[in-house]
């Protein structure tokens, strides 16, 4: 489990005795693997409708594509899944230039609520914008002075015709639930580069690319003393968090194979346990 996944879902998995802790010191989390989880593990996948899915689709269909972006789509390293095959996929720089971006910034308790340009209903404003702001809204928010949060909305080409801030605002003070928002925005200089992207199939299936992934990760845990089973057992039934002489006996048992991922101080491994694969997660 990468540490981002673990992160988002961990909070679920801590006893009573850590809420309020940002997070465990000690991490041993087991989770059964399919053939979809392992591939899950190591690939990312281009999911229909967006960029990376048209760009994968282009150049399988013409032999290479190309995009204008301000970064690359995909991670280097990283196999990408398009529908049931999996590719990698190589980058080629072919040029750069600079481009304007736009980020619309909203106070939520401004000091001045007259409009210098305009007032407008939050129900009114265009769907591109509401899109946008929607997430802003939610929760809690800073209370500071100026500015609150802040929202990058890309290029003008990007944004399209309907916004009424990006590239010409036409209204500073938006009015949402009664409260009076003051909006502005600003303005940088980005870099675009011109990427040509090719692609190389890796596997036509996921249980071919499944069985390439066991081939170079999946290790068999055996051997192991009794409050070591205990400590691997415990991280089967919902994870282990409870540091001992027993847990970092098992790691460095784990650290001493390839891992899928691995950082300075955790990491995922592929390990066959009792006959049974797990993708695991420690950190130490």
């Amino acid at each position: 489990m990468r540490r981002r996944q673990f992160l988002a879902s961990g909070a679920a998995l801590l006893p009573v005795a850590l809420a309020g802790c940002a997070h465990p010191a000690v991490v041993l989390d087991l989770n059964e693997a399919t053939s979809d989880t392992i591939a899950d593990e190591v690939s990312t996948t281009a999911a229909a409708g967006s960029p990376e899915y048209a760009v994968v689709e282009t150049a399988l269909a013409n032999g290479s594509a190309t995009r204008r972006d301000r970064r690359e789509l995909f991670d280097r390293d990283e196999t990408v899944r398009f529908e049931d095959a999996f590719y990698s996929v190589s980058a080629t720089r072919l040029g750069s230039s600079g481009v304007t971006v736009y980020e619309v910034l909203v106070d939520f308790d401004p000091a001045e609520q007259a409009p210098e340009l305009g007032e407008v209903e939050y129900g009114d404003l265009p769907e591109t914008d509401r899109e946008r702001l929607d997430p802003l809204l939610d929760g809690d928010h800073p209370d500071q002075e100026g500015p609150d949060v802040g929202v990058a909305y890309g290029t003008a080409e990007e944004v399209g015709d309907e916004s009424v801030f990006v590239p010409d605002q036409r209204y500073d003070v938006v009015v949402h639930d009664g409260d009076r928002l003051r909006v502005s925005v600003e303005s940088r200089t980005a870099t675009e580069t011109e990427f040509r992207y090719e692609v190389t199939e890796v596997a036509p299936d996921v249980e071919s690319f499944a069985d390439q992934v066991r081939e170079r990760y999946l290790f068999t845990l055996s051997g192991l003393s009794d409050a070591e089973r205990a400590v691997v057992e415990n991280a089967i039934d919902g994870a282990h968090f409870e540091d001992s002489d027993a847990f970092q006996s098992v790691v460095d048992r784990i650290r001493d194979h390839e891992g899928i991922d691995v950082a300075d101080f955790y990491g995922t491994w592929l390990l066959e346990y009792e006959g049974v694969e797990y993708v695991t997660y420690v950190e130490w």
